[in-house]
């Protein structure tokens, strides 16, 4: 009797948090989905450890349709994050042959005037061949996909 208990009470859990997702997608569809970045907006990119020009270099590379500009008074977005490099080992690169760093980076993009974030992406790359480029490139071809065309 005690299970039997039990599993209505789990499948009536179940039942209940299901009812309570799907009003939250409902109410969530109703307000509209966010609007993409615009293509040609003005994007400033704040200083990131080293990261800052990869990234500048890898959204040219992958034709972003993004303007970058000098200063964040003439920006609508703004690109903020953290960028962590971790070389191989003497004893990685003799023992295992293997060169390539570990990466990690996270940035995120808000519009200036509502302080809102539309757009964040992190990549964590065990064995990068080429680095900070690899993981900038990365970002950069995510962002791409988040513009408006």
């Amino acid at each position: 009797m005690f299970h039997k208990k039990t599993g209505v009470l789990i499948i009536s859990v179940v039942l209940i948090a299901n009812a309570i997702l799907a009003a939250q997608t409902k109410e969530a569809a109703s307000k509209g989905a966010p609007d993409k970045i615009p293509s040609g907006a003005k994007v400033f990119i704040a200083p990131i450890a080293d990261f800052d020009q990869y990234l500048k270099e890898a959204i040219a590379k992958k034709q972003v349709p993004l303007e970058i500009v000098a200063g964040r008074d003439g920006a609508q977005y703004e690109i903020t994050g953290v960028s962590e490099s971790q070389k191989s080992s003497t004893a990685k690169k003799v023992l295992l042959g293997k060169w390539q760093s570990r990466e990690d980076a996270s940035i995120t993009m808000v519009n200036i005037k509502s302080g809102e974030v539309v757009w964040a992406y992190s990549v964590h790359q065990n064995a990068s061949t080429h680095g900070k480029r690899s993981s900038a490139e990365a970002c950069a071809k995510h962002l791409k996909e988040a513009i408006a065309r």
